[in-house]
């Protein structure tokens, strides 16, 4: 066992605790509640390999699968950036409801453990 110990608080996802687990070099991995008390133990089977994508393929699916498909007008104006699985999205799309839009999507994408939003926008669509 590694001391300390590395640990995952309970609610965790799936794909951060497998990053963590692969980051740390560990086989398993004790879960914890908020006041650090034992709820059980993951293990490397328990946790499904399919969630560890590269950030390339991360990167890859989210150029296409989410800008390509809802912002092709606002493409060259947003920038990706992957980071073992965090997302950072920055630049300038048209709109609020975009901006939300993509925000919403990307963190869908297989694989994302975060998204982080630097996106502006130019015009509020918000009703009210």
């Amino acid at each position: 066992m590694s001391s300390p110990a590395v640990v995952v608080v309970s609610g965790t996802s799936i794909i951060a605790a497998a990053r963590k687990l692969d980051g740390a070099g560990v086989k398993r991995l004790p879960v914890v509640d908020d006041m650090g008390r034992l709820r059980g133990i993951v293990t490397r089977t328990d946790l499904l390999k399919v969630h560890l994508r590269s950030d390339a393929e991360i990167l890859s699916d989210v150029e296409t699968g989410v800008l390509g498909s809802f912002l092709a007008a606002d493409l060259a104006t947003v920038d990706v950036a992957v980071v073992n699985g965090v997302v950072t999205l920055s630049g300038e799309v048209d709109r609020w409801s975009s901006r939300e839009l993509v925000v919403k999507l990307t963190h869908q994408v297989a694989g994302v453990v975060d998204v982080t939003s630097r996106l502006r926008y130019d015009f509020d669509d918000v009703p009210g």
